[in-house]
């Protein structure tokens, strides 16, 4: 079972290419901070611009630099199946722990096709699955049905729910079972969703602020209610900072003002307004997150 702060890991970049220094610097951090776990090459981490070569070579460093300290949910998603495939494999021969599988973006696969998909990603890579669904994105929502037929597979393990839907991890467990791990994509609504059965958050926040995002599970975890609220609270104006414009753009400019790397993004992504620069500055300032 995953649980807790995960991170959804920054792609670092340096005159254009992946910033390699910086990265292993930056998930040792991550660690040293308290989060409970890391994935990297999600959509946080750009996957969607880095090649195959770039893609497997940041799984190898963060892999690497962790050193079996903390789990790694690596993603390996893509809307060709084989290459989600090859992907999962490398994965798995890195030494990650799970997959991040998005949903097919753009294809907008029937409930049919996304088992299909999911099924081959299963018995052909040979790595625990997590499936990652968030419509707003791929388009396709996977159903609660296709997600219960899935999750008979021993392999596919758990979830990144981003649907937003507060009802949706009742109705899951309910469907399944509660060793089915639900972890909560929105960084602004984990705390409800942990009150509705979620296990933990594969989180964007945690890049900026991890000691913090990590203490907030481990107070729920010893229902220290007071805490989490506490915590919750301060992290609410950062959360929404950091989607102020399409991510990663605002996370990586904050993770640049912490000194952690460049503010580079890659087309279409690109540099935040000056506008957007002040909130999320401001927003890091009021958590206490800069000096």
């Amino acid at each position: 079972m995953f649980e807790g702060s995960f991170v959804a890991l920054i792609t670092p970049f340096k005159d254009g290419r992946v910033d390699e220094a910086a990265f292993q610097q930056f998930v040792e951090w991550q660690i040293t901070e308290g989060t409970d776990g890391l994935v990297p090459c999600g959509t946080t981490g750009e996957s969607p611009t880095l090649d195959h070569d770039e893609h497997k070579r940041v799984v190898d460093l963060c892999v690497e630099v962790n050193n079996g300290r903390v789990p790694i949910i690596a993603g390996t998603g893509s809307n060709s199946t084989s290459e989600a495939v090859d992907l999962t494999r490398h994965a798995k021969d890195a030494g990650a722990d799970a997959a991040l599988v998005v949903t097919p973006y753009y294809n907008k696969p029937t409930q049919e096709g996304l088992y299909r998909h999911y099924k081959a990603i299963h018995d052909e890579a040979g790595l625990p699955v997590i499936i990652y669904n968030i419509p707003g994105r791929s388009v396709v929502d996977m159903s609660v049905e296709t997600m219960a037929r899935l999750a008979k597979l021993p392999n596919i393990v758990g979830v990144k729910d981003a649907t937003c839907d507060l009802a949706r991890p009742i109705v899951t467990r309910l469907a399944i079972d509660s060793e089915f791990c639900q972890l909560s994509g929105e960084d602004g609504t984990v705390v409800p969703y942990l009150a509705a059965g979620g296990h933990g958050c594969i989180s964007v926040t945690a890049n900026i602020a991890p000691k913090m995002c990590a203490d907030m599970h481990r107070a729920w975890r010893q229902r220290e209610v007071d805490t989490v609220l506490a915590l919750q609270d301060k992290l609410m104006p950062v959360h929404a900072a950091l989607f102020c414009e399409t991510s990663p753009g605002p996370v990586k400019y904050a993770a640049s003002l912490l000194g952690k790397c460049t503010a580079e993004t890659r087309l279409p992504i690109c540099e935040i307004s000056a506008t957007s620069k002040e909130r999320v500055k401001d927003a890091l300032a009021e958590a206490g997150l800069l000096n």
